[in-house]
């Protein structure tokens, strides 16, 4: 959430009734002053988008109560359980538990209304995540799509959701959708094919 919060927040923070902060100041002992909420795209956070779980300490986090100070303006609504109910301190997730929880998080990224959203995790959770596609890629594509993340990295991406190829409607930007008008070049290309082997027909 400091990630996100230096990222899209709206620069520094001044007291104002109607504006909460983003973060407050010196959050997790950065010694950085507070972030504005001015201006500053809503952020919401979210259980599933979390580091691989387990055995390390640093994969746990604090109470969402505890979190609310800090981050007055980020929309914590979706956490259920305010203790951290995931981390457990000696099992570790497998790489497959993981990949799956990635997997439910994007399912869940898919029924968000917006066009373009920045997903910001960890390398752990991206890594296995986007290991799960790609199968149906050229060797070449398959490696570039699952490459680890480097650290603040940002990477672009478009997500298709192929179930709802053919529909008439979508709440993504790119739903697979089979396009409603001739796809040229390569359907008039067709025709034309089929219209020469006409005009030898009739001679």
């Amino acid at each position: 959430m400091q990630t996100a919060a230096g990222v899209f927040g709206g620069g520094g923070y001044k007291d104002r009734m109607d504006i909460l902060p983003l973060m407050v100041a010196n959050t997790g002992y950065s010694d950085r002053s507070a972030i504005s909420s001015l201006d500053c795209p809503p952020i919401i956070a979210h259980e599933l988008c979390r580091e691989h779980l387990g055995v390390h300490p640093c994969d746990s986090r604090r109470s969402i109560s505890e979190y609310q100070c800090l981050f007055p303006a980020i929309d914590l609504s979706l956490i259920e359980s305010d203790e951290d109910t995931l981390w457990k301190a000696n099992v570790r997730e497998t790489k497959e538990e993981v990949m799956a929880r990635g997997i439910k998080f994007l399912n869940w990224l898919l029924t968000r209304k917006e066009k373009e959203i920045a997903v910001v995790s960890h390398n752990g959770l991206l890594f296995h995540t986007v290991n799960a596609f790609g199968t149906d890629c050229h060797p070449f594509v398959k490696k570039e799509i699952c490459k680890r993340f480097a650290n603040c990295e940002l990477r672009s991406m478009v997500i298709v959701d192929r179930s709802m190829i053919g529909s008439d409607s979508s709440i993504t930007k790119y739903p697979g959708k089979i396009p409603s008008a001739a796809n040229l070049p390569s359907e008039a290309a067709d025709e034309k094919i089929l219209e020469n082997d006409d005009n030898l027909n009739d001679k």
